[in-house]
């Protein structure tokens, strides 16, 4: 296991049992209450991006927000979506204290709830 700390992220889908594959991922570094783009990634076929969202030099302490494009993932899976679509980007704000640890933010996702924690 790396020493380095780093940023990941992975999405399941609740309704349908399985990975997320195919999510559009936004990150952003909050600096004085404006969003800067770090990164964006795409889920894999394991709900997961291939790296890091963020890693080493580039991973600071302070305040982030993932945006998962919900919506465009659920009207592509098949889920029964209204429009419009009672999840569409959900974004998940959170605070780095420790740079140097693994913080993992995985989105656990259905057309209609999500939830989340720091995973490991």
């Amino acid at each position: 296991m790396s020493t380095t700390g780093r940023l990941t992220t992975h999405v399941l889908d609740t309704a349908l049992g399985k990975p997320a594959a195919g999510l559009k991922i936004d990150l952003f570094r909050i600096v004085n209450e404006e969003r800067q783009p770090v990164t964006s990634a795409v889920t894999n076929d394991d709900g997961r991006v291939d790296a890091p969202l963020t890693d080493g030099a580039g991973f600071a302490a302070g305040t982030y927000e993932l945006l998962f494009h919900a919506g465009d993932y659920l009207r592509a899976s098949g889920a029964a979506v209204t429009e419009p679509a009672f999840l569409d980007r959900i974004p998940l704000r959170f605070g780095v204290a420790d740079p140097s640890s693994h913080y993992h933010v995985p989105l656990l996702l259905s057309a209609y709830s999500y939830a989340t924690y720091r995973g490991s």
